[in-house]
């Protein structure tokens, strides 16, 4: 043991003895404060709050402490918290976690408000860029990329559809961003090549621009989607990082194709640039893009 009145001496053997007495172990914070158990709910309150946590886990804890009320089960807001923590739900994806390991083990009925809590969930990563598809067909994404002004043709814009599941890319080009070409490039690109492998269109993910959004009556991107029965999601406001799949490919087919065609030739119609673009490796079905 070593005697000093050094304190900064004083607190580093101070610390080695901790590793010599307890390990690495020893030198983590730990709280001194002793749990108060009688401040604790009692077992059949916790069980109660674990149990609706679980079976409604998009209440909050609020919604949570008055429904348990109406039981006969008095837990304050606080208390709910408290007990989310000590079993670690306090929030609405920990709480849908244990929902589904729930359903996985005891292979239990969804009620009503189970299931929409897991669709609300499901939206959510999508509208937040977490996409998960079963297969070819269940989710595309749909954008618009300005590609630049092309002399004598005026600014050229670029539709753009990728099949979230296989990654398969679709690019046609146009001389205006509006809804009617954005149903022309799923009318003529899309939907024949899904056909031709006999899989259906199933779901859309686009922005909320003009060229995609308004009333099915007066637009025609939207009454083209209800002919063909495809249903629409739209992402998130003011997050462009919602389809980052479109966006990722945007950057690609920038940097891969178009610096590389304007640099070796000139253009002088749309229609020579669309040729080169289809012709291009970036689109092949052989090479998916991601």
């Amino acid at each position: 043991m070593l005697h000093t009145n050094n304190p900064i001496i004083k607190h580093k053997a101070g610390l080695l003895n901790l590793v010599e007495d307890g390990g690495i172990d020893a030198l983590i914070d730990k709280s001194r404060r002793a749990p108060n158990l009688k401040n604790r709910v009692d077992e059949d309150t916790e069980k109660a709050v674990i149990h609706y946590a679980v079976e409604y886990p998009a209440h909050g804890q609020v919604r949570t402490s008055n429904e348990l009320r109406k039981q006969g089960v008095f837990v304050s807001g606080s208390g709910v918290r408290s007990i989310w923590l000590r079993h670690d739900l306090e929030n609405f994806k920990k709480r849908l976690k244990a929902l589904e390991a729930k359903v996985a083990q005891e292979g239990i009925i969804l009620s009503d408000a189970q299931v929409a809590a897991l669709e609300k969930k499901n939206n959510d990563d999508e509208t937040s860029g977490e996409i998960e598809t079963a297969h070819p067909g269940c989710l595309g994404s749909q954008d618009t990329f300005y590609v630049g002004n092309l002399k004598g043709v005026g600014r050229i814009y670029q539709q753009i559809f990728i099949d979230t599941y296989s990654k398969i890319a679709f690019a046609k080009l146009y001389t205006t961003k509006t809804p009617i070409t954005a149903a022309d490039m799923l009318n003529d690109k899309v939907l024949p090549y899904f056909e031709q492998h006999e899989l259906p269109m199933l779901r859309i993910l686009t922005d909320r621009g003009t060229k995609y959004c308004g009333t099915v009556e007066h637009h025609d991107y939207q009454l083209y989607l209800a002919i063909n029965d495809i249903d629409h999601t739209k992402t998130k406001a003011m997050s462009p990082q919602t389809n980052g799949i479109c966006e990722r490919f945007h950057k690609t087919i920038l940097q891969e194709l178009y610096q590389v065609m304007f640099r070796k030739k000139l253009y002088s119609s749309l229609e020579e640039l669309q040729k080169d673009l289809d012709d291009s490796e970036s689109l092949s079905p052989l090479r998916p893009f991601g």
